[in-house]
């Protein structure tokens, strides 16, 4: 690890100061120390924003604001949002070990890089770590990486099971920079790799994510989270999906679906969705709308299959989400 220096600003308006320096922000540090350890992360300086009275989760005019500061555990005990978000909630609690989310921030969590072992390996060619070395995930052994938003740059996945269901739940991130404050749907935040693999969000410099906020959506709500992976412990998805619908008089309503683990950001599923809306539940529209749930797709040598594994998680959360008649 190489040295750095080390500040904890005593305020909002302090921490924004020494972001706008160069510093880079950390909370729980559950991914920026690992980086740093492996010396993927060099920061010069480390802004420590975790006394920022910035991890509340309440109820307001614009829907549920969840603060980017709240730990993981706390936001998946939390009773309103397990009992209005089963999806949010199943997320948080399939996403690491019960010590990680006892430290690991909302914001963090958005903010995590890419488990890419070529990305992580600092001997290996990658472009998000050095620009123009060029992506050993191409020729390399890709099983674990994106068949969905790649290019010939980058195909590294994003591997936030979180930001799946937030993607399903239509939220947006609220930011606080130098220039003030702005909100981004977290669908527009997290970016494609396309030529600039290094550009991972709309984070600008100096800015911090001060909280995520869920729309208000219309009752009653069902929702659900499923992720498919190598072994039941701790582990990244292979594949992973998020079901939101909203049925009233035997219809669906409104349907909100998103993958994670086959895509380079989390990914709505847009043609699923619209095959759903309007119809009846039925083992035969689950088997039809899993049926476009991979368009688009471009595999690679080692994860061909993600496309298949996608389908069949699809159809059986719809399943389990919006049940059979």
């Amino acid at each position: 690890m190489y040295p750095f220096a080390y500040t904890k600003p005593a305020d909002t308006a302090a921490a924004l100061a020494a972001g706008a320096r160069g510093g880079r922000y950390i909370a729980g540090g559950t991914t920026l120390v690992d980086l740093m350890r492996e010396t993927v992360e060099r920061p010069g300086t480390l802004v420590d924003i975790s006394g920022l009275p910035l991890d509340d989760v309440r109820d307001t005019a614009r829907g549920l604001r969840i603060g980017a500061l709240a730990r993981m555990a706390d936001v998946a005990a939390h009773p309103q949002v397990r009992s209005a978000y089963p999806v949010l909630v199943q997320s948080l609690e399939l996403a690491a070990s019960a010590q990680l989310r006892n430290m690991a921030t909302i914001g963090g969590n958005i903010l995590q890089r890419t488990r890419c072992t070529y990305f992580r390996d600092v001997s290996a060619a990658c472009n998000k770590r050095r620009p123009g070395s060029g992506c050993a995930a191409l020729d390399g052994y890709n099983r674990s990486h994106a068949i969905l938003g790649a290019s010939d740059a980058c195909v590294a996945t994003h591997p936030s099971d979180l930001t799946v269901a937030l993607a399903a739940l239509d939220a947006k991130v609220r930011l606080l920079g130098p220039d003030g404050e702005r909100e981004v749907a977290l669908t527009e935040f997290l970016l494609q790799p396309g030529n600039t693999p290094e550009r991972e969000h709309d984070l600008r410099p100096g800015e911090l994510i001060t909280a995520v906020e869920i729309p208000p959506h219309p009752k009653p709500l069902r929702s659900g989270y499923l992720k498919v992976r190598d072994r039941q412990s701790y582990e990244f998805a292979l594949t992973s999906v998020a079901v939101v619908l909203h049925l009233t008089g035997g219809v669906i309503r409104r349907a909100r679906v998103a993958a994670g683990g086959v895509g380079t950001v989390p990914w709505r599923l847009n043609a699923v969705e619209r095959r759903l809306t309007g119809e009846r539940p039925s083992q035969r529209l689950w088997e039809q709308a899993a049926e476009v749930a991979a368009e688009g797709a471009r595999p690679l040598r080692h994860n061909a299959f993600k496309a298949e594994l996608l389908k069949r998680t699809v159809e059986r959360q719809l399943r389990t989400v919006g049940g059979t008649r």
